[in-house]
C-alpha cells in the first residue's frame, strides 16, 4: 500500500509541476518567437519597400534616358549636324537641352559624330574628345541600334565616371550620323539615390557580371561584391555568415544593373544572447516556484483522496454504512459529501431492488396463473362446439369455433402477424357479428395478393371494425363494413375501414385525438390502436378519421410502414 500511495503522490506532484511549467515555458518561447518574427517581418517589409524605391528611381531614370534618345533621334537638326559636322549649333543645343530637361541633373549628355568625336555636350566635356567606335559603348550602340549601357572604371572621387549609356542616331538612310552618350559619375549616383534606401542601410549597384558599378561605401566594393559573386556562382543564398547584415537583390533589366541592399538583421547576435539569457533566468525562477507550489498542492489533495480511496474499498466489500468526513469546505469536501450521498442512494437502491425483485416474482406467479384461464376457455369453447354439432345447433358451433380461433390468436406470443392472418381473424369476428345482427351486416375485404404477407401489429383491425359495427351501423338495416388495403408512396401501408352508417361528427374529422372528457370505454379500441401504431412506428403514423366522400358513413384509416419481414421498430 505504501508503494502505491507514494507512486500516486509522485504522479500528482509531477502532474502539478508539468501543468504549471509547460504553459509558462511555452508562453516564454512563443513570446520570444513572436517578438523575433515580428521584428523580422517589419525589417523585411522595410527592406522590400526601400529596395522597391531604388528600383523605381532607376526605372524613372531609364525612362528619362529613353525619352531623350527618342527625341534627339527624331530631331531634324541633330542628325545633319552630326553627319556633316556643320549645322546650326544654336538649334542643336536647343534640341539637346530641351530633350534632357528632366534628366540633365542625373547625368551628362554628349553628342558624338560617327567617328566618335564629341561635338555637343550638356556638361563640361571638352570639345573634340574621342571615343572608340570599334569597341566600347559606341560599338555596342551601333550593333544594338538601341539604348545600351556599360560600366566605366573612372577612378575615385565624386567626379569619377562609373556608368555610360549610348544610343545610335541614324542619318535617315540606315546609316549612323552619330551617337548620344549618357555619362553618370559617382556624384550623380549619390544625388540620385540619396534618401531612397534608409539611413542604416548600404547599397551596391552591380553589372550583369556582378562587378561593382557604384557602392555607398568603398569597403563594400572591396569586400562584399567579390563575396556575393562567389556565393552566386556556388548557388548559395546571398549573405555573410556570422555578420549582423542581411541582403536583398533586385534587377533593373533595361540598364542591366543588379541592386543589392545591405541592411542590419532585426536581432543581432548580442541582442539574441541577451533575450536568451533573460528567458532562461525567468524559466528557472518559474521552475522553482512551480516546484514549491506543486509540493504543497499535492500534499493538500492526497489526504482527502486517500480517505475516499479507503471508503471506496469498504463499499466494494458491500459495507454501505461507510462515511467520509467532508473536512474543508472546498471541491474535495463537496466530493466527500457527494460520495456520502451516493452511498446512501446506493443503499436505498439496493433495498428497492430487493423489493422490486420480490414484486417481480409475485407478478410472474400471477401471470403464470392467468395463462391457465385462456387455455381453459379455449378447451371449453371446443367442447361447446362439439356439443352444438351433436345437438344440431350450427350457429352456436360456428360462434364457438370463431371465438376459440380469435382467443388463440389473441394469446399467441407473436407481436407482428401477416396481414392475411389478421384479415382471417377479422372474418371470424364478423361471422360472430353477422349471427348476432341476424345477417343485417355484410363484410367486404379488398386485399391485393402482393400485400398479404405484410407484417402488422396483432389485433389492430378488430377494434376499428368493432367500432364501426357498434357505433357506425347502429340502426342501419343493410350495413356494410369494408376493409381496403393499399400501398402508397412505395413504403407506406394504408388500411381503410369504411361503413355506410350514420357518419362522423365534424369535430372528430382529422387525426385521431382522444377526448379529455370521460367517455367510458366506447372509443377505447381506437385509442389503443392509435397508441400501438405510434409506439411502434412514431408520431407520423396512426389513425385518421374522416367522412365518406361517396355517401353516408365513416372512414377510419390506419397508416403504418410497409414491411414484409421482421424489422426493429
Amino acid at each position: 500500500m505504501k508503494k502505491v500511495t507514494h507512486s500516486f503522490r509522485t504522479r500528482l506532484f509531477v502532474g502539478f509541476l508539468v501543468a504549471s511549467l509547460v504553459p509558462v515555458l511555452l508562453c516564454s518561447a512563443m513570446l520570444l518567437q513572436v517578438f523575433r518574427l515580428r521584428l523580422d517581418s517589419q525589417t523585411d517589409q522595410e527592406s522590400r519597400g526601400q529596395l522597391s524605391r531604388v528600383v523605381e528611381t532607376l526605372d524613372s531614370l531609364y525612362a528619362g534616358f529613353r525619352q531623350t534618345a527618342l527625341a534627339l533621334q527624331a530631331s531634324p537638326y541633330v542628325a545633319p549636324a552630326l553627319a556633316g559636322g556643320q549645322g546650326e549649333s544654336g538649334m542643336v543645343y536647343s534640341e539637346l537641352y530641351s530633350a534632357t530637361e528632366g534628366s540633365r541633373s542625373a547625368a551628362r549628355f554628349d553628342l558624338f559624330n560617327g567617328d566618335g568625336t564629341c561635338l555637343y555636350s550638356t556638361g563640361s566635356a571638352p570639345f573634340g574628345a574621342q571615343l572608340p567606335t570599334h569597341w566600347g559603348v559606341l560599338h555596342a550602340a551601333r550593333q544594338a541600334k538601341s539604348l545600351v549601357f556599360a560600366q566605366v572604371d573612372g577612378g575615385e572621387g565624386n567626379s569619377a565616371v562609373l556608368f555610360q549609356g549610348a544610343a545610335r542616331i541614324p542619318d535617315g538612310e540606315d546609316g549612323t550620323a552619330g551617337y548620344l552618350v549618357i555619362t553618370m559619375t559617382r556624384g550623380d549616383f549619390s544625388r540620385l539615390l540619396e534618401g531612397s534606401y534608409g539611413a542604416q542601410n548600404d547599397l551596391l549597384l552591380l553589372n550583369s557580371y556582378w562587378r561593382t558599378v557604384y557602392a555607398t561605401q568603398t569597403s563594400l566594393t572591396d569586400d562584399l561584391a567579390p563575396l556575393l559573386r562567389e556565393q552566386l556562382l556556388k548557388g548559395e543564398p546571398l549573405g555573410q555568415s556570422g555578420t549582423p547584415y542581411a541582403y536583398r537583390v533586385a534587377l533593373q533589366e533595361e540598364m542591366g544593373l543588379y541592386v543589392v541592399l545591405q541592411y542590419p538583421q532585426s536581432l543581432n547576435p548580442g541582442t539574441r544572447r541577451l533575450l536568451t539569457t533573460v528567458t532562461g533566468g525567468s524559466a528557472l525562477v518559474c521552475v522553482a516556484l512551480s516546484i514549491l507550489m506543486s509540493l504543497r498542492l499535492s500534499r493538500q489533495m492526497f489526504r482527502p483522496i486517500q480517505r475516499l480511496h479507503g471508503a471506496i474499498g469498504q463499499v466494494v466489500q458491500n459495507n454501505l454504512n461507510v462515511y467520509v468526513p467532508p473536512g474543508q469546505n472546498d471541491e474535495l469536501g463537496q466530493l466527500a459529501q457527494r460520495f456520502n450521498g451516493m452511498v446512501a442512494a446506493l443503499k436505498r437502491n439496493q433495498e428497492q431492488l430487493v423489493e422490486n425483485q420480490r414484486e417481480l416474482n409475485e407478478a410472474q406467479i400471477r401471470m403464470l396463473q392467468a395463462q391457465l384461464n385462456p387455455h381453459f376457455l379455449c378447451n371449453t369453447l371446443d367442447t361447446m362446439k362439439w356439443i352444438s354439432k351433436i345437438n344440431q345447433v350450427p350457429q352456436v358451433a360456428l360462434m364457438s369455433t370463431d371465438l376459440a380461433d380469435i382467443l388463440r390468436f389473441c394469446i399467441s406470443p407473436d407481436e407482428f402477424v401477416p396481414l392475411s392472418r389478421e384479415v382471417e381473424i377479422l372474418r371470424r369476428y364478423m361471422e360472430i357479428q353477422s349471427i348476432r345482427l341476424s345477417a343485417r351486416c355484410r363484410f367486404e375485404v379488398d386485399l391485393p395478393p402482393d400485400l398479404e404477407d405484410c407484417l402488422v401489429p396483432k389485433m389492430i383491425l378488430q377494434p376499428i371494425v368493432e367500432n364501426a359495427v357498434l357505433h357506425g351501423l347502429d340502426g342501419v338495416e343493410d350495413g356494410v363494413v369494408r376493409v381496403q388495403v393499399r400501398a402508397v408512396e412505395g413504403n407506406t401501408l394504408r388500411i381503410s375501414v369504411t361503413d355506410n352508417g350514420r357518419g362522423l361528427p365534424p369535430e372528430l374529422v382529422g387525426p385521431y385525438v382522444r377526448s379529455s372528457e370521460p367517455a367510458g370505454r366506447s372509443h377505447l379500441g381506437l385509442y389503443n390502436v392509435d397508441t400501438i401504431l405510434k409506439k411502434h412506428y412514431g408520431p407520423d403514423y396512426g389513425l385518421y378519421l374522416d367522412r365518406r366522400e361517396d355517401g353516408p358513413g365513416t372512414e377510419v384509416t390506419a397508416t403504418l410502414p410497409l414491411r414484409k419481414e421482421e424489422e426493429p421498430c
